[in-house]
């Protein structure tokens, strides 16, 4: 039997044993002597069990899985979607990077004509291609790849941080229900005690004052039930924000969660695996490609052309290249002489890459204490967690010897409520170990996967 069901089933039994102690009364026999007689059950303590016992088979039912929550929040966000985009732009920028310098293409008319041998030249048309070095474009490819590759990193960090924003925002749902649950099961507990404290009023066992009292904190418990409410309310409105979804549409969330026996463990090696470090080094191998493209930057040209120009043919001799068309193929090299601009760009990429290294490092420092926190918060919630299961079997055991009191008349309701009020408090705080417990091991999640 699971602890959902083991805890079923102790309220079931606690609840019928209270029940069954509210329809006995104590009265005198013939010989004097105290005697329990039962009277006949109120339709009013049926409905109650009733109640309680289709709330509690509740525990059982279907809710909507947290990742299937997740994938949602991944798919509509638009902050992702934003990421998405700009991955896409930097992808396409490798495409950009495959080019070459424009074709310039020239055309000359001569005012004054030029006499040559063959005939006076009229213009002048040239067509000239420049070509960067061998493996320049390549390059270029490969520095705009690196850059997408550094983008897709920003998206798997948008991602996990949105995972990480929606199973802390699911938590919270999870505890506020809970928290109103427990409420619930106080409130038609305390309603039983207050037909216990009528029945111990009529046979002057007890004051109406017990009576009263009993009935304020019921209305206190109501109260905070209601402040819950609305705290869901709010909260359920941002978690469906994350979801990019209508605000006001219902959120199942689990209406049970446990602690597991044990957890994983985890040195500070696994947060190698961590995006933030990733973009690091993505960062890194993108200046390496840079410094490789400088590189070949700062290499020649080439460029290749051809110049036409058509001649007059001469009308005062005749021979065979008459008015010939002169054809004159080109070849021209760009030196960069002056290349303190390609030095002065691989200076910087050193000095970039030194300050990715000091980042990254810097980085891994700072995850490494929030790993190192949350496993702490963690392991503080699960002793909590188990210090107030504790505190909470021990105030069950003394809620239990003061309702067997109620059968020798010496029933005090003050210590009912006192006990009542340390049951309500250690399950509170046990639902608040729960979440902060699963809050923390969101994290963890998101520092090492």
């Amino acid at each position: 039997m699971n602890n959902t069901a083991m805890s079923t089933q102790i309220k079931w039994t606690r609840l019928w044993s209270i029940s069954n102690r509210y329809f006995k009364r104590n009265v005198k026999g013939s010989n004097g002597q105290i005697q329990a007689s039962y009277i006949q059950p109120p339709a009013f303590g049926f409905q109650i069990l009733i109640t309680i016992l289709f709330l509690n088979m509740g525990v059982f039912g279907y809710s909507q899985n947290l990742k299937e929550y997740i994938n949602i929040a991944e798919a509509n966000n638009p902050e992702i979607q934003a990421f998405e985009l700009r991955y896409n732009i930097a992808e396409e920028k490798v495409n950009e990077a495959n080019w070459i310098p424009n074709t310039e293409v020239s055309a000359g008319y001569f005012v004054s004509e030029p006499e040559t041998r063959v005939g006076a030249q009229r213009a002048r048309i040239g067509v000239k291609q420049m070509l960067p070095w061998f493996g320049t474009i390549t390059a270029r490819e490969n520095y705009a790849t690196a850059m997408a590759d550094a983008e897709y990193v920003d998206i798997m960090i948008a991602k996990r941080k949105l995972a990480l924003s929606v199973a802390q925002s699911y938590y919270s749902l999870y505890s506020m229900r809970a928290k109103q649950t427990v409420l619930d099961e106080n409130i038609q507990l305390l309603e039983t005690y207050e037909r216990l404290a009528l029945t111990s009023v009529e046979v002057g066992k007890a004051s109406a004052v017990d009576v009263l009292r009993l009935q304020i904190r019921q209305n206190e418990l109501q109260q905070q039930k209601e402040v819950l409410e609305e705290e869901f309310k709010a909260e359920q409105t941002a978690f469906n924000n994350l979801l990019n979804r209508e605000s006001m549409m219902t959120v199942d969330v689990v209406p049970e969660m446990e602690i597991p026996k044990k957890d994983p463990f985890y040195t500070n090696e696994v947060l190698s695996l961590n995006p933030e470090l990733l973009k690091y080094d993505k960062l890194y191998e993108s200046i390496t490609q840079s410094e490789l493209l400088n590189q070949r930057e700062s290499l020649p040209m080439i460029g290749f052309g051809v110049d036409y120009l058509p001649v007059t043919e001469r009308s005062d001799v005749n021979f065979s290249d008459n008015g010939k068309d002169v054809l004159m193929p080109m070849v021209s090299v760009t030196i960069p002489i002056f290349n303190n601009r390609y030095k002065s760009i691989s200076k910087q990429n050193e000095l970039r890459q030194q300050e990715i290294e000091t980042q990254r490092d810097q980085r891994l420092n700072v995850l490494e204490s929030a790993f190192a926190k949350a496993q702490s918060k963690r392991n503080q919630a699960r002793i909590t967690y188990n210090t107030q299961a504790s505190n909470l079997k021990q105030a069950q055991d003394a809620e239990e010897i003061l309702i067997k009191n109620y059968e020798t008349g010496t029933i005090d309701f003050n210590d009912v409520l006192d006990i009542q009020e340390l049951q309500l408090k250690f399950q509170m705080n046990q639902i608040e170990s729960i979440q902060r417990y699963f809050v923390q091991s969101a994290i963890i999640n998101y520092l090492i996967n």
